[in-house]
């Protein structure tokens, strides 16, 4: 145990008698994992049962679930085992929550000794000293390279997006306008459905959000696609001047299709902002961690420009961090819950792991692990090049880049990018042993979400085996 960590701890966490019982329990666990080594089909003993509680969910929820999900509660690293018995490769996280994969014995570790907490959950008006070290840990990390001073914690992303669109909508004294970019997701509440570019998330909902959507960055048109995006932004400050709020961008795009951009793009768009008066909101909610570097504006050299910044997921509790000028008047920001004990706990050893651990930079380990996709792709793509035809854009432009993303967030194209054949694909894999989803909104892509705090390159190829007999029978 670190000195950080026992400093954060009641006395009875750091216990030795506690300690000890902790570390028991955690060996228990290890033991267990050590069934969990590969992929397994469901146990056909188990099919009744399954169906049995696969109907509750439903019966409870009002639908059932996207993919038929419900684990045991154990899991080792990338593998998870489910109550039918089968055991997947979970490329999926929850959609990149889970950094750690499944029943880490660090996080393990962390989340005992959050459960001897007084608290269970943590919030504005009682919170325990682990809940402000986590926000003195991501403002540390944060303004080595930006201006980032103070953070405020939630428990969703999507309240930590409110809390930026807050701010900032204070910040211009009132305006009402977004810019955001096309494709983009903010997630689910009313504000944020209709600020997301994905028509079925906002059905009968009432459009009181007016939003102004800027083009993504265009590989297929190069430096041209940075002038007309400029010109793009021009043509709406004009239009609507002293209107916009900010300008919300996902550096690296994720329902969007695992879109990226380079640095000159973000930046002729960020130096247009800032003339103008509207402050840069960058949302890293699904990117946080996953980069080269903890923050993607960090590796994009783009920190001085950011007034605003949100992060989620992997952290476990999320956060809205923003710079001194941007501190909003007492009780714009506040919440009943902070976030739980367990999830400060979780995150902040989650975080420091990634910190030291050597994950970040160009020769990192997320980059490493990203390498190791792209070349198991290729290999894919070389040995099946029938499956692999031309992608077409909203434009009818074809490209034969079949493979994307960005550290440990990992894209496929196969296919096409036809949404149905796609669709099928996703569903052959969890049946062979591969937990994945989709983004894109055409052409369509393969979503994985590798846990890059475990998983090594070398286990991109049990699946990689998985997926190529998957792809073979959904072909």
């Amino acid at each position: 145990m670190t000195d950080s960590i026992a400093a954060l701890s009641s006395p009875l966490a750091v216990d030795s008698e506690v300690t000890q019982h902790i570390q028991a329990i955690v060996a228990r666990v290890q033991r267990a994992q050590q069934a969990l080594t590969g992929a397994r089909a469901a146990d056909p003993a188990l099919k009744d049962s399954f169906a049995a509680a696969m109907k509750r969910t439903a019966a409870v929820r009002g639908r059932g679930p996207i993919m038929p999900y419900l684990g045991t509660g154990l899991g080792n690293g990338p593998l998870v085992e489910l109550l039918d018995g089968s055991v997947k490769w979970d490329m999926l996280n929850g959609i990149g929550v889970h950094m750690f994969g499944h029943s880490d014995p660090r996080m393990t570790a962390a989340a005992l000794r959050a459960g001897i907490s007084d608290l269970c959950m943590q919030g504005n008006l009682t919170s325990n000293q682990d809940s402000v070290a986590f926000a003195e840990l991501l403002v540390a990390e944060a303004k080595r390279n930006s201006r980032m001073e103070h953070c405020f914690v939630s428990n969703s992303g999507c309240m930590v997006n409110e809390a930026a669109l807050k701010v900032c909508m204070q910040k211009t004294g009132g305006a009402p306008r977004i810019l955001a970019f096309q494709d983009c997701f903010m997630g689910r509440s009313i504000t944020m459905s209709q600020i997301g570019d994905t028509a079925a998330y906002r059905q009968g909902l009432p459009l009181s959000t007016l939003v102004d959507y800027m083009p993504f960055y265009d590989p297929l048109m190069g430096p041209r696609c940075t002038e007309m995006a400029v010109w793009h932004l021009k043509q709406y400050i004009h239009r609507y001047p002293g209107q916009h709020a900010c300008f919300v961008m996902e550096l690296v795009q994720g329902e969007g299709g695992f879109n990226v951009a380079p640095r000159g793009f973000l930046l002729a768009l960020m130096e247009t902002c800032k003339a103008a008066g509207i402050p840069v909101w960058d949302d890293e909610v699904q990117s946080f961690g996953r980069t080269e570097s903890m923050f993607c504006f960090e590796q994009l050299g783009l920190g001085e420009y950011i007034d605003v910044v949100t992060i989620g997921k992997m952290s476990q509790a999320c956060a809205c961090l923003f710079a001194p000028e941007m501190n909003p008047k007492p009780g714009l920001l506040s919440g009943t819950f902070t976030a739980s004990t367990s999830a400060l706990q979780v995150g902040m050893e989650a975080l420091r792991i990634m910190r030291d651990g050597g994950y970040y930079g160009a020769d990192g380990r997320n980059a490493k692990l990203h390498a190791a996709f792209r070349a198991q792709a290729a290999k894919l793509v070389a040995r099946h090049p029938e499956w692999f035809t031309p992608v077409a854009d909203a434009f009818g432009r074809t490209s034969t880049e079949y493979m994307g993303g960005t550290g440990g967030m990992c894209r496929l194209t196969p296919f096409g990018g036809d949404k149905d054949r796609i669709m099928k694909l996703l569903q052959a894999l969890f049946e062979d042993g591969v937990m994945a989803f989709y983004c894109g909104h055409g052409p369509y892509h393969v979503r994985m979400l590798p846990p890059v705090g475990v998983m090594t390159p070398e286990q991109w190829g049990p699946v990689f085996e998985v997926l190529e007999r998957s792809m073979a029978r959904t072909a």
